[in-house]
């Protein structure tokens, strides 16, 4: 059997190791594909940190996969060797129980996801679930990868926050969801507020280029209120924070799946019928409509390219804000 490299984490907490393992192989319904390109996404770091329970363990993470079809199982349909695709976060589902019945099957209590449950694309070759992955016509595979969650997920959660209704958007945490989402709301005609860590000068700045109408603190107040405010930072200190700044009416939505505890505030934040929503996964509706829309606004991610050997390093810059745009894998 062909051998591969990859980079596993055997437990919470420990550094991935570079190994050579067995190259996975088709079953009935999957494809086998070379990886071209694969981001590192902050759910790569809560997975790593164990933060989030119960990986699958030895793991090969990463879920923001631009791959070559190199084979295919029986029963696959359309896809065939030699084409580009994008394999996301949401990697199964079981297609039966209610959530997956009525739409959203991003909430099916036994979904399976690719860098976690399964493993994903820090590695030269993989295998997905072939109904759950997207067919790319992107050439460039570095700057394409961090849609496949960064944009995926932004998306999902701009949608939840009322889309193109905000006039006015708040997005906490500058990272590489937010520099996805800012081209796209500011391409929609709304005017985005962007809040970072404190003296964050080099994100802020960045926020602006990307057009951004004002960047400042998290703990800052925008020149308006908001009508909603998206939360990319895994800090929970930020909804109260947000909650001040949105106007009634209005909606704070958390779009990670880990969070630090949110302290307790006071009721007249949340009053006026103000909401708090958080995102859970993607459907394969999203991906199909934000892959759509990314090239017509059209949206240009920022990269910092590193090889498979280092992704220790490039999730080490992520955990330490280190980046401006995202960091991507290439074997």
């Amino acid at each position: 059997m062909s051998q591969m490299r990859a980079m596993r984490l055997h437990g919470p907490g420990q550094p991935l190791q570079l190994e050579w393992v067995s190259r996975p192989e088709p079953e009935v319904g999957q494809v086998q594909y070379r990886v071209l390109a694969c981001g590192v996404c902050r759910t790569d770091l809560h997975v790593v940190d164990g933060e989030l329970p119960s990986p699958r363990l030895p793991l090969v993470p990463g879920h923001e996969i631009v791959g070559e079809i190199t084979a295919v199982g029986e029963g696959v349909g359309p896809l065939s060797p030699g084409m580009r695709i994008g394999v996301p976060w949401l990697g199964w589902t079981c297609g039966e129980c209610e959530a997956c019945v009525a739409g959203r099957e991003n909430l099916c209590a036994q979904a399976r996801f690719t860098g976690y449950t399964l493993d994903g694309g820090y590695a030269e070759y993989g295998v997905a679930d072939a109904r759950y992955c997207f067919p790319l016509v992107a050439e460039d595979a570095q700057a394409a990868a961090p849609l496949l969650c960064a944009g995926l997920i932004g998306y999902r959660t701009w949608r939840l926050a009322g889309g193109e209704e905000n006039r006015r958007l708040g997005i906490y945490g500058f990272g590489a969801a937010a520099h996805i989402l800012v081209q796209l709301a500011v391409a929609r005609g709304q005017r985005v507020y962007a809040f970072t860590r404190p003296g964050d000068d080099a994100a802020q700045a960045f926020a602006l280029r990307l057009g951004a109408v004002w960047a400042g603190d998290a703990d800052q107040a925008p020149p308006e209120p908001l009508d909603a405010a998206l939360l990319f930072a895994p800090v929970g200190e930020l909804v109260p924070l947000a909650l001040a700044q949105v106007r009634p009416g209005g909606a704070v939505v958390s779009g990670g799946i880990h969070m630090s505890d949110i302290p307790a505030f006071p009721y007249r934040l949340l009053w006026q019928e103000r909401s708090i929503k958080s995102v859970a996964n993607l459907t394969r509706q999203d991906g199909e409509e934000f892959l759509a829309l990314a090239p017509t606004v059209p949206i240009r991610t920022e990269t910092r390219a590193y090889p498979l050997e280092q992704a220790n390093q490039a999730l080490a810059d992520l955990r330490e804000g280190r980046l401006t745009g995202a960091a991507v894998l290439i074997p």
